[in-house]
């Protein structure tokens, strides 16, 4: 069997990270490389690579003599998209995804209200070509495929803000609606009340009504809140 380095410390990563957000390791805890090496079956220098991946989402501490210890939740990187993936699929998810959608419901009415002061005349156009993808999809359980136009929609829409800090958080907000959708949080066809609402934001947008913008988008992250208390409570 031929895997690439980055290949074996992705398949350790793909075990160790869940178990460290799922609490299997508890903060504190003690892992020795050599000892995950054999494990997993991989070398030194692959079990190396995967700690180093997770120091850098602060969910462990490496020193020497020491071992790998699990750092405490408050100080993981929980915007990195990976940790966010990891902790969707443990038993946390139902709080996980609501804390997830009250950050948007803080943040994107705000970045809606921004692009239709900023938005250029291609965001606008790639904003439109969402809404209607939306629309295409959503019906015939293709949640998946509804799934991509969504995705881009919103990056588009914290894109289009002019806030650097609000565009950055695109790949949080796409895994949350990854999230919802491989974890079954989603009706089998989206709410058609949810889908009109994306058409009406990026007409909003393209006419410079600031103020409809925020509030339409508002209306979405309220409807997500609201489907997570059936789907997700």
């Amino acid at each position: 069997m031929s895997t690439s380095g980055r290949g074996l410390h992705g398949r350790v990563l793909d075990t160790l990270g869940p178990d460290i957000t799922a609490g299997v390791y508890p903060p504190g805890s003690v892992l020795r490389t050599d000892e995950l090496a054999q494990r997993f079956d991989v070398s030194r220098s692959v079990m190396r690579e995967a700690v180093r991946v997770l120091e850098s989402m602060h969910l462990v501490a490496s020193r020497r003599r020491v071992g790998v210890t699990v750092l405490p939740s408050a100080e993981w990187n929980l915007y990195d998209p990976q940790v966010i993936r990891w902790r969707l699929a443990g038993a946390d998810r139902p709080r996980q995804l609501r804390s997830l959608t009250v950050l948007r419901s803080a943040v994107e009415p705000v970045a809606a209200g921004l692009a239709a002061r900023n938005a250029t005349a291609e965001q606008c156009a790639a904003l439109t070509e969402c809404a209607l993808g939306m629309v295409a999809t959503s019906r015939g359980h293709r949640l998946e495929e509804y799934l991509v136009h969504d995705m881009a929609f919103h990056r588009v829409i914290l894109a289009a803000s002019g806030n650097e800090m609000f565009a950055r958080l695109g790949d949080v907000v796409a895994e949350v609606l990854a999230g919802r959708t491989h974890h079954e949080v989603m009706f089998p066809d989206p709410d058609p009340a949810a889908v009109t609402l994306h058409v009406q934001v990026a007409e909003a947008v393209r006419e410079g009504d600031a103020a409809r913008a925020e509030a339409l988008t508002r209306e979405i992250t309220v409807g997500a809140l609201q489907e997570l208390d059936i789907l997700a409570p």
